[in-house]
């Protein structure tokens, strides 16, 4: 008689487990992401030079920006503003209104170097170029 064996293959057994190897590729990819140097994004601000060591004085009534450590940031003409959009404008109004007066920022000793960078950043977009600012006298 003819016998019919009844084994069979089971395509599980002959597959290999590849979730160790799943583990370390996902160990490896946080890695190498962690350590993946990241780009640091600058902005260049041209200091001008000069040949003297006496700083200037400002001229009467100009277009003062104050930089404040704690919120509200900005103040324009010594009015404080709660949001950077409605500084913005009311300092583009002044600009406009007097295109001639410079413009001199004040800033607090504590005040964040973001909010000083993103203002420059804002003046130079809107070439505002007649722009001081302040400093302390040591003597």
């Amino acid at each position: 008689m003819i016998s019919v064996s009844h084994t069979y293959r089971n395509d599980d057994e002959l597959k290999p487990d590849l979730t160790p190897l799943l583990d370390i590729i996902f160990i490896v990819m946080v890695f190498l992401l962690l350590t993946a140097s990241v780009k640091l994004k600058a902005l260049d601000v041209e200091l001008p030079r000069t040949e003297t060591q006496i700083l200037q004085t400002t001229e009467a009534d100009p277009i003062t920006i104050n930089l404040i450590a704690k919120e509200p940031f900005w103040a324009l003409q010594g009015q404080s503003f709660n949001t950077w959009d409605s500084f913005t404008v009311a300092l583009l109004k002044q600009v406009k209104n007097g295109p001639t007066k410079p413009v001199v920022i004040g800033a607090d000793k504590n005040a964040s170097v973001e909010q000083m960078l993103k203002l420059l950043a804002f003046l130079q977009q809107h070439e505002i170029k007649a722009t001081q600012l302040l400093m302390e006298d040591n003597a």
